[in-house]
């Protein structure tokens, strides 16, 4: 279905562009089609920590190989020391806006529930509108996952009104879950884990016999149909190379067979059917899935339409392409053998909800997106194949700059070795946070070799402005909290640039002061609780147990009235100790960490139970770590390197204890440094007319979440009402023509 966005919302986002751009005029324009600036190539890879990196020099003994990543990595520059933020979300904006979760409000993961207070803002200066001042075109493809669809006005058209040109992906980004019937409402009765029907370890034989699944009819929504077979051990099982195709599977059948009534086009299945979304100018296109467009598997999408759009670029005006993968984001899921490098699938008969099975299957949709980084880099003429099919890249040889990323640390249950599965994705402790960054372009001096000064996942959003020839701090109008990058690439000798290193993850907003439901996942260390997931299926997909509403796991504790759930994981622990059965641990809830060169201080909230008493209390806790990066075996922020950890007495006067007090002092700064400013919805630093003015429209037309609720609900004084009415207007009047403190940024 085609919309067009709204003009309100177009205005919104063309009033902050063209405020930003004034001055410019046409003779800047003239003067950049001179000397023109880089093309930019951003490449996020999701769920990926600096665990998973033999280029690294991490990756424990199971490293996901990597060759065409390894090849820019080679060519380019590795920073060591990248913190990001814990979860997806607030680690992508952190890129976008160059601001920190305290400032966006964005602390986790976006879900269905979250309020529109916690994501991005249209009135936030992101890269892509930054950009414009420098004419750049901007395209997006694959994940987007920073605002909408839900609890925003915008709805799907929420990357064009943060100022991409096209985009092509998924708005809510994560794959849904796999559809165990494999798209046939016939195989109730049976569970296909992985979303296909698996082959049975052999291949098709001369003939036809009922329920031969390695060959029958591939089935299409438009109701046209092909034979698959399997006759090579080699191939992928039947199953997945109809799904792979976009089609439903039907074994033991030809297509000369009466088309089965119980196919079911219209359901999601993992990486290969997803409700894909097209933008391009005004229009806003929502695919359905039974489109051929929305069935394949995401990685091979992302490419193509990142491939299709860079080559009809012209030469004369730059670009930002930015390739946000899904992969390799749980669910995990076979991917298509032939993205596997010549390398035979070991994971084609794999169940996708055994723990070990998911590893081996997660790794290989790691190389598989690296196959299709290579084939980008090639079908768009920024690197050859030589003729062992190994990558030639060059980056003098053009003008783009490559960026490759990961979002936040791994996924605990893919953790490699030594890193540590029950302090990952998720946390603020380092397997949760450091994450691989490479970048290489014309301006690289001494290529191949590794940056070890810290470097924060904010500091791109000004990166990207000084390879446009932009002064970031100078274009957004309000506090970022990035420094350079580029300095690093031109002087191999060059100093920090920052004092510290700060990441912060945390609950989002909803309304009424609701949470995501808790979630009890099996990790190395023993069951643990998490309120990340943001709802039953995805805490499946991660491989868990469902303690909220709904739940249906023989596990759970029953509630009364059943499948009323829980609302936390404290009462999750309450419920346990009510059935005589040990409590588990709870992951942080909230946790930040702030470092030096040094040393390293992390702060953990947790709602705790304690036993017998019915109580359920936050408790605050703080560790301090010496810092150690060393390869192939840091030691990391665990027990066994603690220096000091609330409870101890105090640490004695040296370095140490110098390093603790000046972190805590910083700590404490930033954490004050985002004054609330009520009635401030565009967060121009005033309380004025344009805020009466922005609120009115909202609330005519859609009076739901929005910036611009500031009210809250009348039983508990911190907790938002989820809409934007009368209510949040009297907040404006009262606030009329204040000026608000203006934050500031703490290197």
């Amino acid at each position: 279905m085609k919309t067009k966005r709204s003009a309100v919302l177009l205005a919104v986002s063309t009033t902050l562009i063209l405020a930003a751009c004034d001055g410019g005029g046409t003779g800047g324009q003239q003067q950049q089609a001179q000397n023109q600036p880089p093309n930019i190539l951003f490449v996020i890879m999701d769920d990926v920590g600096i665990d998973q990196m033999a280029s690294f020099g991490y990756g424990g003994l199971t490293a996901p190989k990597l060759p065409n990543m390894d090849a820019v990595a080679k060519a380019g520059v590795r920073f060591r020391n990248t913190w990001s933020m814990p979860e997806c979300s607030p680690g992508r904006a952190a890129f976008f806006v160059g601001r920190y979760p305290i400032r966006t409000n964005i602390y986790q993961a976006i879900g269905p529930a979250d309020l529109a207070n916690s994501q991005l803002s249209p009135y936030d200066m992101t890269a892509p509108k930054m950009l414009k001042q420098a004419d750049y075109e901007s395209a997006m493809f694959g994940k987007f996952h920073l605002a909408g669809p839900e609890n925003n006005e915008a709805e799907n058209a929420t990357p064009s009104v943060l100022g991409w040109d096209h985009f092509y992906g998924w708005i809510g980004g994560l794959p849904g879950s796999i559809d165990t019937q494999a798209g046939n409402d016939a195989n109730a009765l049976k569970t296909y884990q992985c979303g296909f029907v698996p082959g049975n370890g052999g291949v098709a034989g001369p003939g036809i016999g009922v329920g031969d699944v390695n060959y029958g009819a591939c089935r299409y929504a438009d109701n046209t149909c092909s034979m698959v077979r399997r006759t090579d051990l080699r191939q992928d099982p039947a199953g997945l190379q109809c799904l792979d195709s976009g089609g439903i599977f039907v074994p033991g059948t030809t297509c000369a067979d009466p088309a089965p009534g119980t196919l079911a086009f219209n359901r999601q299945n993992g990486y290969y059917v997803s409700p894909l979304v097209i933008i391009d100018g005004d229009t806003v296109e929502a695919v359905p899935l039974t489109d051929p467009r929305a069935r394949g598997y995401r990685t091979r999408i992302e490419t193509d339409a990142a491939i299709d759009w860079i080559k009809s670029r012209p030469a004369t005006r730059p670009w930002m392409a930015t390739v946000s993968y899904s992969a390799p984001h749980t669910p995990w899921q076979q991917p298509p053998g032939d993205l596997l490098a010549g390398k035979l699938s070991i994971s084609g008969g794999l169940d996708c909800t055994d723990m070990g099975a998911g590893r081996i299957i997660q790794n290989e949709m790691t190389e598989a997106m690296d196959t299709e980084f290579g084939r980008l880099l090639v079908e768009t003429g920024l690197a050859s194949r030589a003729a062992d099919g190994s990558l030639l890249y060059d980056p003098k040889a053009g003008n783009t700059v490559i960026v490759i990323v990961g979002d936040n640390g791994t996924l605990g249950s893919a953790v490699k070795s030594p890193f540590q599965q029950d302090r990952a994705k998720g946390t603020a402790y380092q397997t949760g946070v450091w994450d691989p960054l490479i970048i290489a372009g014309p301006q690289v001096a001494q290529p191949d070799r590794d940056v070890e000064h810290m470097v924060n996942t904010v500091d791109l959003f000004q990166f990207f402005g000084e390879v446009a020839g932009i002064d970031a701090h100078q274009a957004v109008p309000r506090t970022i909290d990035s420094v350079g990058i580029l300095p690093y690439l031109k002087d191999p000798g060059q100093g920090s640039l920052r004092t510290i290193n700060f990441t912060i993850g945390g609950y989002n907003t909803q309304a009424d002061g609701a949470r995501n439901g808790p979630c009890v996942v099996s990790l190395a260390g023993g069951a643990s609780c998490t309120q990340i997931p943001v709802s039953k299926s995805v805490c499946e997909d991660n491989m868990g147990v469902w303690w909220g509403p709904g739940y249906d796991d023989g596990s759970v504790v029953d509630t009364t009235p059943v499948g009323a759930g829980y609302l936390s994981c404290a009462a999750v622990n309450e419920a346990l100790d009510g059935d005589g059965q040990p409590m588990i641990t709870i992951l942080p809830e909230i946790s930040a960490a702030i470092r030096n060169d040094k040393y390293k201080l992390v702060e953990n909230t947790v709602q705790t139970y304690v036993p017998g008493t019915g109580i359920i209390d936050p408790v605050v806790t703080k560790e301090f770590y010496a810092v150690d990066q060393a390869v192939p075996t840091p030691k990391l922020d665990n027990d066994d390197v603690i220096l000091w950890k609330t409870g101890d007495p105090d640490l004695p006067a040296g370095e140490a204890k110098s390093a603790f007090d000046a972190l805590s002092a910083k700590y404490d700064e930033i954490m004050a440094s985002n004054p609330p400013c009520p009635g401030d919805g565009n967060w121009d630093g005033v309380v004025d007319s344009r805020d009466m003015v922005n609120w009115a429209r909202i609330a005519k037309d859609w009076g739901l979440s929005s910036v611009y609720d500031f009210v809250f609900a009348p039983a508990d004084a911190t907790k938002l009402d989820g809409v934007t009415d009368t209510a949040d207007q009297a907040v404006i009047d009262a606030n009329m023509n204040v000026t608000c403190d203006r934050s500031h940024g703490v290197y």
